[in-house]
């Protein structure tokens, strides 16, 4: 690997941040940079200017509007933007959707969804979770049964992140429940207005409504929108698994918290001492931004690895899961440490301004509650470290 940086890249950094102060307004930008959860319209303005540049699909292939960048650009272009405080793009669509419609869907599956997400008029949830199959998922027990051309689809799905922003779901079932479960399960995509449909809050741990369990109650979904073959879909499921934690580190997201933590640590609240200038502390600073230069590297190894044709099989995303979440956790924890008693506050999106403590606070111990799924949604860390123990050690 060449630790010296690519002139070319890094131009490309420099056009992508021209790009953000031209067109990322200030008060979009500060409201994501507190951490607080974007909204629909934001997320989908974003996309639809990302369009107009073409940027909006970067990892996607070239023939379905993709860019054709490296891996290594793809990584710059994402971090710049999460930095800035740019609106995030429809993950469940661009990045775990997308590669298995583009891989395994039909020409008219692909001609009706991928070119409409990538323009930013359709919002995706995801129906994988249910009550009693998350980390088990082999275990769901939602049905599809077949009645002409349509499946009658019964279940209930649960954590279904930004479903009630959906236009369209799409979701495991199982078709056979007389082979093997991972053998009888299938993939389709369901219209979020089917009768039958009843998407519910659950306000998480933060205040705030991200989350949701879905009800399918006799849901008729035409047979055209099963993607690849009938009980096929666990094979589907595992590679949007493995495009969701293929850029899973968050190294964006870390530099972001460390930097945040620093400047909160150089306050001096409430006319006291700062913590920055407590040895104690500062060395947890510094072991933090040694843990996060250490992340940053291996995560820039598995980039280059991958331009160069590396193992697919090996669990390389399985490690970078495990390290940023824990990592995201950790600083986490010393923001709110840092804020002392503003730590205890929940400041709300709206009107945050008119409660006690600096407007660093705001967002942060939300956040910070919020992240402490981090180390379970996308496959939890558990269940990650047995990936990495067969993949890597052959246990």
């Amino acid at each position: 690997m060449n630790f010296q940086p690519d002139p070319a890249d890094q131009a490309f950094r420099e056009e992508v941040r021209a790009f953000l102060r031209e067109q990322l307004p200030v008060d979009v930008a500060a409201r994501n940079r507190r951490g607080f959860h974007p909204s629909k319209e934001d997320e989908l303005w974003w996309t639809q200017l990302l369009y107009r540049r073409g940027w909006s699909a970067p990892h996607w292939p070239v023939e379905y509007g993709g860019t054709g960048w490296s891996p290594q650009r793809r990584f710059i272009f994402e971090e710049e933007c999460f930095l800035a405080g740019a609106p995030p793009t429809c993950a469940a669509g661009f990045s775990l959707l997308g590669p298995v419609l583009y891989t395994y869907g039909s020409d008219d599956q692909k001609a009706r969804f991928l070119e409409p997400t990538r323009r930013g008029e359709i919002f995706w949830g995801q129906l994988f979770s249910e009550p009693n199959a998350g980390s088990d998922l082999a275990s769901l027990k939602t049905t599809a049964v077949r009645d002409g051309d349509h499946y009658v689809v019964n279940g209930q799905k649960t954590w279904t992140t930004e479903g009630h922003y959906a236009d369209w779901l799409f979701c495991l079932v199982r078709t056979d429940s007389s082979s093997k479960p991972q053998r009888g399960i299938s993939f389709l995509i369901i219209d979020a207005k089917s009768p039958g449909v009843t998407i519910r809050p659950i306000v998480s741990i933060d205040d705030a409504h991200t989350l949701n369990e879905t009800f399918l109650d006799n849901v008729r979904v035409p047979v055209a929108n099963r993607i690849g073959e009938e009980n096929a879909g666990w094979s589907y499921a595992k590679l949007l698994l493995e495009h969701e934690r293929a850029f899973s580190a968050e190294v964006p997201r870390n530099k972001r918290l460390l930097s945040q933590l620093k400047h909160i640590a150089a306050l001096a609240l409430d006319g006291g001492a700062r913590l920055i200038d407590d040895p104690l502390f500062s060395s947890r600073i510094a072991e933090a931004e040694i843990e996060l230069r250490a992340l940053e590297w291996l995560t820039l190894r598995a980039l280059a690895d991958m331009d160069h044709g590396a193992d697919a099989g090996r669990p390389v995303g399985s490690v970078l899961k495990v390290r940023g979440s824990e990592l995201i956790q950790k600083i986490g924890a010393l923001i709110v440490e840092a804020l002392g008693p503003y730590g205890l506050i929940a400041y709300p999106e709206l009107d945050f301004e008119t409660l006690p403590g600096p407007e660093a606070a705001a967002g942060k111990t939300a956040d910070f509650l919020y992240r402490r799924a981090v180390t379970i949604y996308g496959g939890s860390n558990e269940i990650q470290r047995n990936i990495i123990a067969k993949g890597f050690l052959g246990l």
